[in-house]
């Protein structure tokens, strides 16, 4: 038996006037995944316990099988794994994103106008990142460059307690209004501010401003945590797996499970990333032997928190096309049995360019047959809330996976 989750990352979402009430899961043309929910199990999944932030951090450890409750230390030192960082028990992890403030007079404020510096190239961001620890890093504090706009800040003997802002669900707000809250976190703040007068004419930026592009003009410290210990996947499962994603969170999750990563070239986390070249890695995994891939796709995510409708709906056409309708093709290629299930992560609403806790959709396809009569006939929210429910994202993960 061959299993393949398919996570188009924040693909969830609520009606839309513009689409006439539809949501983009329902107006997208994806007649793979349609036509594997007419012969599968179509649901809605919490993928967010409650009481949790809805992170996407949290939300994948729970699509891959591990309650977020119990093994969620923070989003950064997963990444931070990923990375190639070895922690120790006393270092704290920080997410460090390259954002782009607008505005006149004093950093408070400017406001948050991109999460992403226009999704910025990971070699201009290297010598940004590069800039802010020739500044900041000292024999306490070190930064390292991870991919496009994400990166880390590794604090020795540090704290967790501080109240820091995820910058993509402030976006359009005032910088003043979030920025580092508790005791001790002031060097924090200091450093953020700091960067801008660092960073707003480095020579990266001119050049960015030169063709139109947003600037990095500053970096913003978030989603702190200590090293994480997750169980083995393989001891939970019996089964050996890769994870496919551009995005340093996925990989470092993998990573401490025990799952081999693999890095796909021109893959991005938006809609321009290599959707072939994951397919193809994909496939290679299987071919050499794998069991299972967990198949991350980002660019739904990205589409919804810069507010593009058209960008999002794109992204799902695309992600059916190039995605999951080759490598459905493959398994009957091989005449071998397999599992495949289609699941966001969790919920990013256009409306609100963030994510929510809500229940997503799901599809769970089994070749050799589900053993359940089917009540709905497509991917998307509608449908879903007429099948089956799973409260918790582990608790279907150990349905899709159980022998």
């Amino acid at each position: 038996m061959r299993y393949l989750i398919v996570v188009p990352d924040g693909a969830g979402d609520e009606p839309i006037a513009k689409l006439e009430g539809r949501t983009p899961l329902q107006t997208a043309n994806m007649p793979c995944a349609n036509g594997l929910a007419k012969l599968g199990l179509v649901g809605m999944v919490k993928t967010i316990p409650e009481g949790i932030a809805p992170g996407s951090d949290a939300a994948n450890l729970s699509v891959m099988g591990y309650d977020p409750a119990k093994f969620l230390t923070g989003r950064s030192p997963l990444e931070a794994a990923s990375i190639g960082i070895e922690m120790l028990d006393t270092d704290v992890a920080f997410r460090v994103n390259l954002i782009t403030l607008t505005g006149d007079g004093e950093y408070e404020d400017m406001r948050i106008t991109d999460h992403s510096s226009g999704d910025i190239s990971t070699e201009e961001a290297d010598r940004l990142i590069k800039a802010v620890q020739d500044k900041f890093g000292n024999e306490k504090i070190k930064f390292y460059t991870g991919v496009s706009y994400r990166h880390c800040m590794i604090v020795k003997d540090g704290e967790t307690s501080y109240d820091l802002t995820p910058p993509h669900d402030v976006l359009t707000r005032r910088a003043g209004d979030y920025l580092p809250k508790g005791e001790g976190s002031e060097f924090i703040t200091r450093m953020m501010k700091e960067s801008y007068e660092l960073l707003k004419n480095h020579p990266v930026n001119i050049e960015r401003m030169n063709k139109g592009l947003n600037p990095a003009n500053t970096i913003w410290i978030w989603g702190q945590g200590k090293k994480p210990a997750l169980t083995s996947f393989y001891d939970k499962y019996k089964i050996r797996g890769t994870a496919i994603s551009a995005v340093d969170l996925i990989k470092g999750i993998a990573l401490c499970a025990g799952l081999n990563s693999v890095d796909v070239a021109g893959a991005t986390g938006t809609l321009h990333t290599n959707f072939e070249g994951k397919t193809k890695a994909a496939i290679n995994e299987f071919e050499a032997g794998k069991d299972f891939v967990y198949l991350h796709l980002e660019a739904p995510d990205e589409c919804s928190h810069q507010g593009d409708l058209d960008g999002k709906i794109k992204s799902l056409e695309i992600i059916d096309e190039k995605v999951i309708k080759p490598l459905v093709e493959y398994f009957r290629s091989i005449d071998e049995d397999f599992r495949v299930l289609i699941v966001p992560d969790h919920r990013t609403p256009l409306a609100l360019r963030t994510h929510t806790s809500d229940p997503v959709p799901f599809v769970l396809y089994n070749s050799k047959g589900q053993g359940i009569v089917n009540q709905a006939n497509s991917f998307d929210e509608v449908s879903g809330a007429k099948g089956m429910y799973f409260d918790s994202g582990f608790s279907l993960a150990n349905y899709f996976f159980a022998r």
